[in-house]
């Protein structure tokens, strides 16, 4: 654990029921930087499986660039003009590059951590708390998440498909569709008991990915269709990216932030107190 020692001894030395008055210190504070810091150090020798994530959408748009674009022409964007379906499709996928950093990392990877090499118990051993568990593991997501989203807008802008000013909130934007997901993910992670329950990741992300607006406009769907979609996080993410893209902002993408930010601190929540139950029997 010297990944995660404190600057302080008494720190590592004190039981957490002794620091428990003083959680405000702790609480989502040093602790979580510790946590961001032991996996850091960890991923410098596994980077292959940092970047792995990465490669599924950006695939999906080189093929769909090279391919599917010449068939289709053009679609209707967000503010009703032509645009070509490349660009059409990239803020999609960038949004599910930033999904994928983050439900990757807080349901294969915390279930690994939780399971199998017992790291949240080790970390529970020092000063750390429960809550510092998770706000770290969420925050190590969101940065994974972070890091697919500034590759993915250097690609995009290296195939001029960057429409508007407005696309230097791109990165941000993805930062807070990784938090929504990044929550979700990690508080689902907290009731599985087995690598087969991780199906139910795959059925909720695949349809997702698949009917989120991803590769088509939403009018495409019959109006009862489309509120069912536009409830969906992925769909708000991918609306986010493709709106601040072409420069349509408006009020619905508040709308969009604030549906993201609430699921991913919901999620955080819940996680919290799953971790506590869990492994502070």
């Amino acid at each position: 654990m010297s990944d995660l020692a404190p600057s302080s001894l008494a720190l590592r030395i004190l039981p957490v029921g002794l620091l428990a008055g003083r959680g405000a210190g702790l609480r989502g504070g040093r602790g979580s930087w510790y946590l961001i810091e032991r996996h850091a150090r960890a991923y410098r020798r596994g980077w292959s499986m940092l970047v792995s994530g990465f490669f599924e959408p950006l695939f999906y748009l080189l093929s769909i660039g090279i391919g599917i674009s010449k068939l289709v022409g053009t679609v209707v964007g967000p503010g009703g003009q032509a645009i070509s379906y490349t660009s059409f499709v990239a803020p999609a996928m960038m949004a599910t590059s930033a999904m994928n950093g983050a439900v990757i990392d807080t349901t294969f990877g915390v279930f690994f951590l939780m399971k199998y090499s017992k790291v949240f118990d080790a970390v529970l051993a020092t000063p750390m708390r429960s809550t510092d568990v998770a706000n770290g593991q969420l925050g190590w997501a969101v940065i994974r998440g972070g890091l697919y989203s500034v590759s993915f807008i250097v690609v995009m802008l290296a195939m001029g498909l960057v429409h508007s000013a407005w696309a230097i909130l791109d990165v941000p934007a993805a930062l807070v569709v990784s938090l929504g997901f990044a929550g979700v993910g990690l508080a689902a992670t907290t009731f599985m008991r087995s690598w087969q329950h991780f199906e139910y990741v795959t059925l909720a992300i695949l349809p997702m990915f698949l009917f989120s607006a991803t590769f088509y406009p939403l009018n495409v769907y019959p109006r009862p269709l489309q509120i069912v979609v536009e409830a969906t996080p992925l769909y708000q993410g991918v609306a986010l990216l493709r709106g601040l893209t072409f420069g349509y902002v408006g009020p619905a993408l508040l709308w969009s932030v604030a549906y993201l930010v609430l699921m991913g601190s919901a999620g955080l929540y819940i996680a919290s107190r799953r971790i506590t139950k869990l492994l502070l029997k």
